[in-house]
């Protein structure tokens, strides 16, 4: 707007409606390390050409190291995405991430995201799935929430090897609703200790458990035992993919008692882009309908018997739902489900499961190779696409050697759990499609040579 017609009493009014005396005061959950107490180092004001020759030096400042070696991964996954998505999600009809506020107008929208549910509950074996969340880690607390509604229950227990991202976005959206977590403690190497503490920790007071399967470190496992475990207890099973190629290959989690089943959808139809924008995939049973976030279209027939599509549930904020929706973030990421939608189809069922098999292959290469290497032991026996390497130094200061040589190694598992001594010297790292034999011989040189 280029007018607000806000005086410094109306703010005042409003800041005393809230209880707050000050618009600081509204920002008090930020870290204050993370808040800027100036302006950013940017001028105050350019000519147009003037400012688009500073973006263009701003941007070279960028790196891409995507035509190298790129063995990283960790919830983000490089992947080859096929031209005719980004010519498909770029026509005027659907370039947009919304459905109008009067969406059956939008048939074709809608009939996409009708695709869309269909094929995400396809992948997960479940029942109803809605058409996509914000992302990945918003999903999994979203699931949190919904299990604490349908259980009447408030303590969510974590696995220790859930993505710490996702356990900090767990932690972040439930601070201010009566769910209570409990983080399970770190098991890199026994994904089996991972999984006794799980059912350790299910007591009458429990809604839900979260695991992730492929879980951070790589590690792949049966969750039946889990399921039956937590049904036993009355409590629901969410099961988190960060990797959702993994599930053309592996037992999808509706087949193993999943309640409620959350993935990060990126890996297909969508690139890493400098992290994002991604989209969250969310199924359910059939039972749990009414206590989904988020939104779902439905197929219908009209008066004349004409096949049509319909936006059957909508239990967000903005659609006049306030304090009983079911979620209060207003993103779908539609446009991002809609390269995922297009991105399945070209591929198909036997194109997906070619391209996870494929993904597993270039995995079981790594590993050989790198299990060659003098310091380096690799961590667990079953994994889809990626592994985990103990090294005899550091892992951080070894990967920014590697890099320096344009080869990125993977994450030092240190980068997002600082400050654990157990986890300095695991080196997380995936191979896809994408990896090449001489990658990897790349890789395994070396790395040799970094840790001779």
């Amino acid at each position: 707007m280029r007018y607000l017609p806000l005086e410094n009493s109306d703010r005042q009014k409003m800041l005393r409606s809230v209880g707050v005396s000050s618009i600081d005061e509204l920002f008090a959950d930020v870290p204050e390390a993370a808040r800027l107490d100036k302006l950013l180092d940017l001028p105050l004001h350019m000519g147009e050409q003037e400012v688009e020759r500073r973006f263009a030096e701003m941007a070279r400042a960028n790196h891409c190291a995507g035509d190298g070696p790129f063995f990283a991964g960790a919830g983000a996954y490089r992947h080859h995405i096929p031209a005719t998505v980004d010519h498909l999600i770029q026509r005027g009809e659907f370039l947009t991430a919304y459905t109008p506020y009067q969406p059956e107008i939008s048939q074709g929208t809608l009939q996409c995201l009708f695709e869309f549910q269909t094929q995400v509950a396809q992948l997960t074996a479940m029942e109803v799935a809605n058409a996509s969340l914000y992302d990945g880690s918003t999903g999994c607390a979203e699931a949190i929430l919904m299990a604490r509604r349908v259980t009447r229950r408030n303590k969510a227990v974590l696995s220790g090897n859930l993505h710490p991202q996702y356990r900090e976005v767990a932690e972040t959206i439930t601070q201010f609703t009566a769910d209570e977590l409990e983080m399970l403690p770190v098991s890199p190497g026994e994904p089996g200790a991972d999984l006794a503490a799980l059912m350790d920790a299910l007591d009458n007071d429990t809604s839900c458990v979260v695991v992730q399967n492929p879980d951070f470190f790589g590690h792949l496992q049966d969750l039946s035992g889990l399921a039956e475990a937590a049904h036993a207890a009355g409590a629901l099973l969410v099961v988190v993919v960060t990797e959702v190629v993994s599930l053309g290959a592996v037992m999808p989690p509706g087949e193993m008692g999943a309640d409620i089943v959350v993935c990060e959808g990126q890996s297909i139809g969508n690139g890493m882009n400098f992290g994002g924008p991604y989209l969250g995939l969310f199924a359910t049973r059939q039972k749990f309908l009414r206590q989904m976030p988020g939104r779902l279209c439905g197929q219908t027939e009209d008066a004349e018997g004409r096949r049509g599509y319909v936006l059957t549930l909508s239990t967000r904020e903005q659609h006049i739902r306030r304090e009983k929706a079911t979620s209060n973030i207003c993103t779908n990421s539609g446009l991002c489900a809609l390269a995922f939608t297009i991105h399945m189809s070209l591929l198909g069922e036997t194109g997906l499961r070619q391209l996870a098999m494929l993904n597993h292959q270039r995995a079981v290469e790594l590993k050989a190779a790198l299990a060659r290497v003098s310091g380096v032991s690799v961590l667990g026996e079953a994994f889809f696409n990626e592994i985990t390497l103990e090294l005899r130094a550091p892992a951080a200061p070894v990967g920014e050697t590697l890099a320096g040589q344009g080869i990125i190694a993977g994450v030092p598992a240190s980068r997002l759990y600082p400050g654990d001594p157990a986890l300095e010297n695991l080196l997380v790292m995936a191979a896809t499609e994408m990896t090449s034999e001489a990658d990897i011989a790349a890789l395994a040189a070396a790395l040799a040579e970094a840790l001779a």
